[in-house]
């Protein structure tokens, strides 16, 4: 399964898109044809002089790992992990020069270079998780989702921001959310993490499940246009948790002076943890369940029940940081969650130790997307730098069937043509308490 976006040869204004355009002269940053539109509805340069830079928060990036070395992303870039191959996760790994996991962490904390493009949290810091997907170099077997999960959070990530997903199918999944990752995200969340995952660029073709969006304590981001419209290729959900700008997105690539301009909801995901990263920076003694209390309460198009399109609204970074938010503000990401960790830590300290863990069944691995291939905005300038908690979860679930899952980033890069896929339309539903909401029924 590779996540649905819009039709590449649509996508595709690359081929005749060498864009030289400079940056505007207004406070936008970023390309006058692609411009960082959220600056000015957020009034970041604002919150900037207010304190609100992303100082002293740390953003996992799982994804194909980031190109430390682009000048932009010097210093803001720590020395991470790679689970597919020897590594920091300081290496972008994706085989095409977009460099989905550079284009992302340039997203969040780029400074000022090539066309302007600027990230929204430029004091905080990315810790890169290169994990194996589709069009990697080192595509094959288990995506490690889950591990590298759990090794965020035991490395100081205060948000874990995750542009990626996968679809699960109802002949082969008995649930959306795999156990091994549903026990990582308790996990996370324990330790104090936020966690956030792209709805998928699957509007048009039925809008599949999408994990570890699906999964209990995700915060599921879909994409709307500057016009704060949801776009087409954005994936309605009943699980879906907010919306954040997900359309003609500038970003840098992985190779030194290129720069590109793409639609999707791994954008939009990148977006959104950024904004809470300015969010924690402003009040940093806030815990993870009230950052994002805060960042719920004071959505645009604020609703206390969800939209398949929207979910509870559109993040407004501005009103997030600057509006006047109870500390006990509802959170309905955390109390959905509550019940099951907290059944799931009971059970685990009754239960005696567990027997050492079987090998873990090999994964088809994952792939990333976007709802447009990304368009060229620059030529590059340089050569390319190469280089369970698994038993307690019946509390959720009865049994795992089936675990085939193909991860995808959200934005395939230009030029090769591909054929939109076919989606299987699945289904989610939910009781009256909005607890069950993890059963799968067919679509």
């Amino acid at each position: 399964m590779t996540r649905a976006a819009r039709s590449v040869v649509e996508a595709s204004l690359a081929a005749g898109a060498l864009l030289f355009a400079a940056a505007p002269a207004s406070a936008t940053p970023g390309p006058s044809n692609a411009p960082e539109y959220w600056f000015d509805a957020w009034h970041v340069t604002q919150l900037w002089q207010g304190g609100a830079r992303g100082q002293g928060v740390t953003i996992a990036e799982i994804d194909t790992g980031v190109n430390a070395s682009l000048p932009e992303l010097v210093g803001n870039v720590l020395t991470g992990q790679d689970f597919g191959q020897p590594g920091d996760g300081r290496v972008d790994r994706e085989v095409n020069e977009f460099g989905h996991g550079t284009a992302m962490a340039s997203i969040m904390v780029a400074q000022p270079g090539i066309l302007g493009i600027t990230g929204i949290a430029p004091d905080a810091r990315v810790l890169p998780i290169a994990v194996p997907l589709t069009g990697t170099t080192d595509a094959g077997g288990d995506d490690h989702l889950a591990q590298a999960i759990r090794w965020a959070a035991d490395h100081g990530s205060k948000i874990i921001s995750m542009s990626l997903g996968g679809t699960r199918r109802p002949a082969t999944d008995s649930v959306p959310c795999p156990e091994d990752e549903q026990a990582a995200v308790y996990y996370a969340l324990q330790k104090g993490a936020v966690l956030l995952a792209s709805a998928g660029n699957a509007g048009l073709t039925g809008s599949a499940v999408e994990e570890p969006g699906v999964c209990l304590g995700v915060i599921s981001v879909g994409a709307v246009d500057q016009n704060n419209l949801v776009a087409d290729f954005s994936s309605r959900h009943p699980y879906l948790t907010l919306t954040a700008p997900g359309v003609n997105v500038p970003s840098l690539g992985r190779v030194l002076g290129s720069a590109y301009a793409g639609d999707g909801t791994s954008q939009a995901t990148a977006i959104a943890s950024a904004a809470l990263a300015l969010v924690w920076s402003r009040y940093p003694k806030l815990s993870a369940r009230q950052v994002v209390g805060r960042v719920l309460a004071t959505l645009d198009r604020h609703s206390t029940t969800r939209d398949p399109a929207y979910g509870y609204g559109i993040v407004n970074a501005y009103r997030a940081v600057t509006a006047s938010v109870p500390l006990n503000a509802p959170n309905p990401v955390y109390s959905f969650a509550d019940p099951f960790m907290a059944r799931v830590a009971g059970f685990a300290q009754a239960a005696r130790p567990p027997p050492p863990p079987a090998a873990a069944p090999t994964k088809s691995v994952g792939t990333f997307s976007i709802g447009n291939a990304p368009r060229l905005l620059v030529p590059r300038l340089l050569a390319g730098l190469g280089a369970a908690v698994g038993g307690l979860v019946v509390l959720i679930v009865l049994v795992v069937v089936g675990r085939v899952r193909r991860r995808r980033r959200l934005n395939p890069p230009p030029p090769p043509q591909v054929e939109r896929p076919v989606v299987e339309a699945v289904a989610v539903t939910s009781d009256a308490s909005g607890l069950e909401w993890h059963d799968i029924i067919d679509g």
